[in-house]
């Protein structure tokens, strides 16, 4: 598995997932959305940490220089 992520993807993905904690541990997301967003939020994470986005594969999209 090559790494197809840069360094900016990978912060704006974890910034998204930290904005998104934010809104649910204040109240401002909850429900069905809270779950949604919080799914996301957990896959931004883990393809940042790995450096890997699966989705750019078969869109031969690389961000990482």
């Amino acid at each position: 598995m090559k790494q197809n992520m840069g360094s900016m993807d990978r912060i704006i993905r974890v910034a998204v997932a930290a904005l998104v904690a934010i809104l649910y541990f204040t109240g401002v997301i909850s429900g069905t959305v809270a779950i949604i967003l919080g799914i996301l939020a957990l896959v931004f994470v883990l393809t940042s940490v790995v450096g890997f986005c699966p989705l750019y594969l078969p869109l031969k999209l690389s961000t990482k220089k």
